[in-house]
């Protein structure tokens, strides 16, 4: 598994749990940094995991204003707290991270939905993302 992918299941991990403890982004961050400062080893997944949920961060309200739009009739608050982390994630990698091609941020979000979410999810995360990547 490459680092980019460990990292982007760690950074899963931190939005989701953000999401789902009702803490901020800040402060769910901030306890895996410190998580992190002890694991020299995962440095490479843990910088990029990083980056990826400072971005979301930085651009929530333009993610979530691209997701509303994109997912057809799905309000944020009623999607699985998995696909809507993820939905952020690969979001942000399509609007800003130009590094990685949108093909892989989609294909790499839909494989942790199939993997992590509902039996739904991967054609529902896909759909949204392809559709996002069109109108950017």
């Amino acid at each position: 598994m490459s680092a980019r992918t460990k990292a982007r299941k760690r950074a899963l991990d931190i939005l989701f749990s953000s999401d789902v403890r009702g803490d901020g982004l800040d402060v769910t961050l901030a306890a895996e940094a410190r998580r992190a400062a002890g694991e020299p080893a995962r440095q490479a997944s843990w910088l990029y995991a990083r980056e990826i949920v400072d971005g979301v961060i930085d651009h929530r309200d333009e993610i979530d204003e691209q997701i509303t739009t994109h997912s057809r009739d799905w309000r944020l608050e009623r999607m699985p707290a998995v696909d809507r982390a993820l939905l952020r994630m690969a979001a942000w990698e399509i609007m800003y991270n130009d590094e990685v091609p949108t093909a892989v941020a989609i294909d790499e979000a839909v494989e942790l939905a199939k993997e992590l979410s509902t039996e739904e999810s991967g054609a529902f995360v896909h759909g949204v993302l392809a559709r996002i990547a069109r109108s950017n």
